[in-house]
């Protein structure tokens, strides 16, 4: 093939296609929802966010829903639901967005990072089980960029421990494990719905779950108007309807009205992206030192697509990183490919010595038990510290359209063939094992 366009070559694609990765799909239908809301001067009430909760159960198959202004705030409404505290710990996958576990610290809790499994990037259900301790309270399952966990392994493991289970579908919304949605096997499950996300309303979040006195705990937390609709005049007697978190927690009604609208097209929407995903890499299927990350069982799929990443060996390469290759791959077609995927979270002070509240000592210890470290907990992660090497993040296509993906393929094709061409490469990020982490939002 030609001279690769990183170093002169003509590339594949001189513009890029921008409607292919456009996101949202905003149609007529939204436009009017957000307009009608405005009009009624409506922004801050409850009607359409009841509308939207009730309408998101049943398609999520839950008893209740509770709609949030943020993805964060529902995770930690979630924690404090499962009654997450001082001196518990939160066993969480050390790869994933700090939103996953971080709220925890608030709680008076103790964040655990444990492994994940490099076959498909998920919590690593050995390493999550051998960070137990008597003080384990629930463990934080992120169905990480679409792929779903193993909830057969986590779900055995948590009962026989008697560990709450949370389910974080942040990046996998309306996806499924062995044809059961995400969100539906835990006790409770939090997700983000912010702009980015493949469901996706503007901002906001929603927590789910089929326990009544998990919703009763979250409404209790942060949704102050909403206390006496589900507690007695006897149960809030002497503390009214102050929410117990100190906080507001209601979504705006227009992320709401965008939300019952997306519902209506989204399953159609995420089967498009599925189609199209799904022809990208049979086109590329065959190239060594590249490898899919999808899951094998019956019934489960990458819902959405979501921020996901390919397997990558840069030892095919001649070690070229996957910095550069992926480097390589976007001055073809203008962008879209990237490398790695989050910061490892277990390198992060904050769940170590920082005193974020001011009580001199660090924060994660604070609820501890004399001489317990909170970095001993969690000890080596040999997985989660290599992973950012070895992965690269594919074009996330949201229509399918076959004639511009197949100038995709061929870009793969091209740079893989001519690989050789990156050996000049120099600097820190030039050869695989030494290459710079990204963060992404939630």
């Amino acid at each position: 093939m030609s001279k690769l366009a990183l170093y002169g070559g003509t590339p594949v694609l001189k513009e890029n296609p921008e409607h292919l990765f456009h996101w949202p799909i905003v149609n007529d239908a939204m436009r009017k929802a957000q307009l009608d809301v405005l009009e009624a001067g409506n922004m801050s009430g409850n009607d359409i966010t009841a509308k939207f909760e009730e309408e998101f159960a049943k398609w999520q198959h839950v008893k209740y829903a509770l709609a949030h202004n943020t993805g964060t705030n529902s995770l930690l409404a979630a924690m404090y639901g499962v009654g997450l505290g001082p001196g518990d710990e939160l066993i969480c996958p050390s790869i994933t967005y700090w939103a996953s576990c971080t709220a925890a610290l608030g709680l008076g809790a103790t964040v655990v990072f444990c492994d994940i499994c490099e076959k498909d990037l998920q919590i690593d259900p050995a390493s999550f089980e051998a960070h137990i301790t008597p003080r384990t309270k629930a463990v934080m399952v992120v169905h990480y960029m679409a792929h779903p966990a193993d909830m057969d392994k986590i779900m055995a493991i948590a009962r026989k421990h008697g560990i709450k289970v949370i389910e974080d579908v942040s990046h996998a919304q309306g996806g499924h494990y062995k044809g059961k949605m995400l969100g539906t096997f835990g006790d409770v499950a939090g997700m983000s719905l912010m702009s980015g996300k493949s469901f996706a309303i503007g901002e906001g979040g929603m927590m789910v779950t089929n326990d009544p006195e998990i919703y009763r705990r979250a409404i209790r937390f942060g949704h102050y108007e909403r206390i006496n609709q589900v507690y007695s005049d006897e149960e809030i007697a002497g503390t009214n309807i102050i929410p117990f978190g100190g906080q507001k927690f209601r979504m705006h009604q227009i992320s709401s009205a965008m939300g019952i609208e997306q519902l209506k097209k989204y399953d159609a929407e995420i089967a498009e992206i599925d189609k199209a995903m799904k022809y990208f890499w049979k086109g590329i299927e065959d190239v060594k030192g590249l490898r899919m990350i999808y899951p094998d069982d019956p019934g489960s799929d990458k819902s959405g697509w979501y921020a996901s990443r390919f397997g990558y060996d840069p030892e095919v390469f001649g070690g070229v990183s996957n910095t550069v290759f992926a480097k390589a791959l976007a001055a073809e077609v203008q962008g879209q490919f990237c490398a790695q995927c989050n910061f490892p979270l277990h390198h992060s002070e904050v769940f170590y010595t920082v005193d974020i509240f001011g009580h001199g000592r660090p924060t994660a210890a604070l609820n501890l038990p004399k001489g317990v470290d909170p970095r001993a907990l969690t000890g080596k992660l040999p997985v989660a510290d290599t992973i950012n090497s070895r992965l690269l993040g594919e074009p996330w296509f949201k229509h399918f359209e076959p004639d511009l993906i197949d100038r995709y393929v061929e870009a793969v094709h091209k740079v893989a063939e001519n690989y050789r061409e990156l050996l000049v490469e120099k600097g820190d990020d030039a050869r695989s094992g030494n290459v710079a982490l990204t963060h992404r939002k939630k």
